[in-house]
């Protein structure tokens, strides 16, 4: 499997020293104590008040605290003496409103804020990813159209999207797919189209493939042929599982004979090397550069040809710079491959 990855960090405002928005708190929020909310999760039952616990902890004062946070000075309080109770160690030294940590509560501190840290990191992340300007893009693509057709698309969109990310993955047509299932891609150019009820998959071209024979080989030297005629040769192809060795298993059928298959890869071009090496035959699309040593000769019966579309899970929400390149692709109908 091959990858790119092409990511300008995004230029983040200073945000305040403060953990949390404000955000009013009307009523405490119940959890389990002690044994009961170790059993279940210590994640759920405390992260709620995380964020008050740093904020009384960094201005050692309740009241302070509840004006920073936007919440009643007595919720507060509660919240702090059943936060103690949850963890059955005394964070605060009380001297009325006034506190200070305890060793316990000192140590505890140290990982609270980084855990608040991280938050704040991983928001500001899927917010960066989302700004319409500057976002994230996850885009993956078959590896013929990597070496011409998607940097074209790219630098075409970035024309008026010039500070939208993207993440670029080069695979076959069902890994693609199963990893946008998994939440790892948000579109991806592949072919054949898929046909599945949680897919949404819209044509954007056909790419005509051809029969690629060695320099020297008995059919060299014609310009077109029927696949028929080639029944007798042994094949070089694609690995099972790639869309364009189910293409041509079907071209084949369809021509009335199953191939022999000698050697399969997983890159087009090394198919086409493998030819030129005199190891067999190959249907391949169109070489971005003139490869020497093989003949590509037009194949006339059958049509001989493969769809290639864009493809997404269907129901899930487009942050805006996805949505701005899933219309931009939509646009290119019958003009990707120029």
């Amino acid at each position: 499997m091959h990858g790119i990855k092409i990511i300008v960090p995004p230029q983040h405002q200073p945000r305040s020293g403060a953990y949390v928005s404000r955000i009013s708190y009307e009523h405490d929020i119940p959890v389990t104590g002690g044994m009961e909310a170790e059993e279940e999760s210590w994640a759920v039952a405390l992260t709620p008040r995380l964020a008050q616990f740093a904020a009384v902890a960094r201005h050692e004062h309740v009241t302070r605290a509840a004006q920073e946070l936007g919440v009643p000075q007595s919720t507060l309080s509660r919240a702090m003496v059943r936060l103690e109770e949850d963890l059955g160690v005394a964070l605060f030294a009380r001297r009325g409103r006034t506190v200070a940590l305890t060793p316990a509560g000192r140590t505890f501190l140290r990982s609270v804020e980084r855990a608040l840290a991280e938050v704040d990191r991983a928001a500001e992340s899927v917010r960066a990813d989302a700004d319409p300007a500057a976002g994230r893009v996850s885009f993956g693509f078959l590896h013929t159209l990597g070496s011409e057709t998607v940097p074209g698309l790219i630098r075409a969109f970035r024309v008026d999207h010039p500070r939208v990310r993207f993440q670029l993955v080069q695979n076959y047509g069902e890994a693609m797919i199963e990893r946008m299932r998994a939440g790892g891609l948000d579109l991806c150019l592949t072919s054949p189209m898929p046909d599945a009820p949680d897919l949404v998959a819209r044509r954007l071209d056909e790419q005509r493939l051809r029969l690629v024979v060695p320099d020297g080989h008995r059919l060299a030297n014609r310009r077109r042929i029927r696949l028929a005629e080639a029944a007798a040769e042994v094949f070089v192809t694609l690995e099972p599982g790639y869309g364009l060795r189910r293409i041509t298993d079907a071209l084949c059928a369809e021509a009335g004979f199953t191939p022999k298959i000698a050697f399969e890869g997983e890159e087009a071009e090394t198919i086409r090397g493998l030819v030129a090496a005199g190891l067999g035959v190959a249907l391949l699309p169109p070489p971005a550069v003139p490869r020497p040593g093989v003949a590509e000769l037009t194949v006339t019966a059958p049509r001989a040809v493969r769809e290639i579309g864009v493809a997404w899970l269907d129901g899930h929400p487009d942050t805006p710079p996805v949505a701005a390149f899933k219309r931009f692709l939509l646009s290119r109908r019958g003009q990707l491959l120029d």
